[in-house]
């Protein structure tokens, strides 16, 4: 099985900066989209960023400027730099993966625990 785990979540005044990690480990045969999303508080669970394979990324219209999303193949981790984080992207980030085990015959969307931000106003 594909496990996926974030890290680098916390506490940030706005206009500060994080980083967040997201490695994915186990039996993995491929992965292609990795990418994060994040739910704010009594809200829905929103895509932030997505990364294709190859390099190709998307971004939500709110943090498109301020987010960038990069991964590195050879480690199967993705990362998302957040710069000039507002009070709003306050919320629960998760990592997503699409990734295809060595016992499957095809690819399973894996989620990771979720890395609270908080962004102070």
């Amino acid at each position: 099985q594909v496990q996926v785990v974030e890290s680098g979540g916390g506490l940030v005044q706005a206009g500060g900066s994080l980083r967040l990690s997201c490695a994915a480990s186990g039996s993995i045969f491929s992965i292609n989209d990795m990418g994060w999303y994040r739910q704010g508080p009594g809200k829905q669970r929103d895509l932030v960023a997505v990364i294709s394979s190859d390099g190709r990324t998307h971004y939500a219209v709110s943090v498109k400027g301020r987010f960038t999303i990069s991964r590195d193949n050879a480690k199967n981790t993705v990362y998302m730099q957040m710069n000039s984080l507002k009070p709003e992207d306050t919320a629960v980030y998760y990592c997503y993966a699409e990734a295809r085990s060595m016992s499957d015959v095809g690819y399973l969307g894996v989620w990771g625990q979720g890395a609270l931000v908080t962004v102070s106003s």
